[in-house]
């Protein structure tokens, strides 16, 4: 057996008011009629008192007797049950988990730090009450390992093609989706169901992060710059058409080299460029 099962006690007001008659009748007995066997009324009261108990909303109360599973009590409101009852107390309310930043390597085996952000509560109270010891920290290891695991399986980064593959930098919906799935197969023997599972921190590790720095800064400059010339070409092209189109100069071959290239410097440049106007001829 290792599925909960919902039962509702009696009122705990009724018992209330019949542990009050008994208290009422064994000291009546006491002390006005003086009946020695009073005494047992009012023991038998005081036997009941450990009966009681109460269940918040989104609380749950799981029942024991002498090492028998009775029954979990989900319906929130003050109830009474058999003295002799362990009442183990089960909060179904959800639950936030930030795990701690820990040290893994990729799939590549850079070393990187993650971290994940996981959103969970308990569904199923035999399961979190008997199938693992403490799922609190069941939760918290198995989070570890499954974070663990999804590292190993995608790369930081791919620098080559970006549309190559997933990434967890890139991919990060795709990633969740993987982390949830992991989460939930792992959680399911303790009865916990993941609302929802996400990388919540992600960086290369220290040792090497200055050097992934360049790299990423290397890479976005060598992309600028493609887009640039293959911009300032298409200018260049564009204003050799018109000057031949609307024959506003005539120029040879060693002419249009020679201002391909300074078009080029110019429009290629990090850096302002200062002309050199020529007052002479085209000669000169």
């Amino acid at each position: 057996m290792n599925n909960e099962k919902l039962t509702t006690p009696v009122s705990g007001y009724i018992m209330a008011l019949l542990v009050f008659v008994l208290f009422a009748i064994g000291l009546f007995g006491l002390i006005a009629i003086r009946i020695p066997w009073s005494a047992l009324v009012i023991f038998f009261a005081v036997l009941l008192l450990p009966g009681f108990f109460f269940v918040n909303p989104n609380g749950s109360r799981v029942l024991v007797l002498f090492g028998k599973y009775i029954g979990t009590v989900k319906e929130n409101g003050f109830y009474w049950v058999n003295p002799f009852y362990i009442k183990q107390s089960i909060s179904l309310r959800a639950r936030n988990f930030d795990s701690e930043r820990v040290k893994v390597n990729d799939k590549v085996g850079n070393p990187i730090l993650i971290g994940v952000i996981l959103v969970w509560k308990v569904d199923n109270t035999y399961r979190a009450a008997f199938d693992v010891d403490n799922y609190e920290n069941f939760v918290r290891i198995q989070s570890d390992a499954a974070v663990r695991k999804l590292a190993g399986m995608y790369p930081y980064d791919n620098f080559e093609d970006e549309q190559a593959e997933i990434t967890l930098r890139s991919g990060l919906t795709e990633v969740n989706n993987a982390l949830e799935d992991e989460l939930r197969n792992r959680l399911n023997i303790a009865g916990i169901e993941v609302i929802e599972a996400r990388i919540g921190y992600l960086a290369y590790a220290s040792e090497i992060a200055s050097a992934m720095l360049r790299r990423q800064q290397a890479t976005a400059i060598v992309a600028a710059r493609q887009k640039i010339v293959e911009g300032a070409v298409g200018m260049v092209e564009m204003a050799l058409e018109q000057l031949s189109k609307k024959e506003i100069i005539h120029l040879d071959e060693e002419r249009k080299a020679s201002m391909v290239s300074n078009l080029m410097v110019v429009l290629c440049a990090d850096k302002d460029v200062t002309p050199v106007v020529n007052t002479g001829t085209l000669h000169q």
